[in-house]
């Protein structure tokens, strides 16, 4: 029997912060990808790692509140943990391979291409896991074309995020191009659930969390993992505005950072040659 669907049983709530939150995400990412590209090399793995988690806690968030707007008539939807944040472990790695191969090679050529694809292709990962853990009285199918088309949007998104990170052209910049990246993943989501068809059949409910048990683990996991990232991009000045770090990254023996400056002694050396000569001068010749 084919199950009736709907994926916008609280309106245009559930959309609009799962919208905001992938904006979140991407803004906290780029920002970290992006100042990653101005900092030392010991320093750019750090930041590198902060942006792929960021990005990937942004998206999952984004999803998971997202479904929580889907329903089938008569089959309640129930979870699997496991799968569920398994999901999350993927969106994260393969975000992070993408984003390390961008902060190392740059976001030109082959290098944002792989990277773009590969996190692409994660974030496409992330939801299709997501919706594996999903159990009800019946099964899920799955239009092909639909689904390339959604991993398509998830790999331009990717690619034109990384890009733009790449840019460095300031705080307003990247706020764009946050609103942009999460404009193309949330459709990429709802592309992807557009693809979706139940089949239903009898039985006793399936054994899962429901939407609600595991609400709160993420609001409480992943939003306070991105406030922390906001906070670490709100106290950094330099990755708010944009501005390149000048300090040098590497010292060269023997070049000194400032001019030596003239050594106290050499100036009483020559205070007190001048004070011979004129006591000289003054000499009187005749005795």
């Amino acid at each position: 029997m084919q199950g009736t669907v709907d994926g916008f049983s609280y309106g245009l709530v559930t959309p609009l912060v799962a919208y905001l939150m992938a904006c979140l995400g991407g803004a906290l990412g780029l920002r970290c990808t992006t100042r990653a590209l101005l900092v030392a090399q010991s320093w750019r793995p750090g930041w590198l790692a902060l942006g792929s988690a960021a990005i990937g806690s942004g998206i999952w968030t984004m999803h998971f509140i997202a479904m929580i707007g889907f329903t089938v008539e008569g089959a309640p939807i129930h979870y699997d943990k496991p799968m569920t944040y398994a999901s999350l472990g993927v969106a994260i790695v393969m975000v992070g391979v993408g984003i390390f191969i961008v902060g190392y090679r740059g976001a030109t050529g082959t290098a944002l291409f792989t990277g773009g694809t590969i996190t692409g292709l994660g974030i496409a990962s992330m939801h299709y896991l997501g919706m594996a853990g999903m159990s009800f009285n019946g099964t899920l199918r799955y239009n092909t074309l639909t689904v390339a088309v959604s991993v398509a949007i998830a790999m331009a998104a990717a690619t034109a995020a990384l890009w733009a990170a790449g840019q460095v052209r300031g705080f307003l910049w990247s706020v764009g191009a946050s609103a942009v990246m999460g404009l193309a993943v949330t459709g990429m989501h709802y592309t992807g659930m557009a693809a979706l068809s139940v089949h239903l059949h009898p039985g006793t409910p399936t054994a899962g969390d429901s939407p609600a048990t595991l609400l709160a683990p993420m609001l409480i996991g992943p939003l306070a993992f991105l406030c922390l990232a906001g906070a670490v991009v709100m106290f950094d000045p330099l990755m708010v505005m944009g501005r390149p770090d000048w300090t040098p990254t590497e010292h060269k023996p023997g070049v000194p950072a400032h001019p030596p400056a003239p050594h106290p002694s050499g100036r009483s050396q020559l205070h007190s040659r001048r004070k011979v000569t004129h006591r000289e001068s003054r000499t009187p010749q005749n005795r």
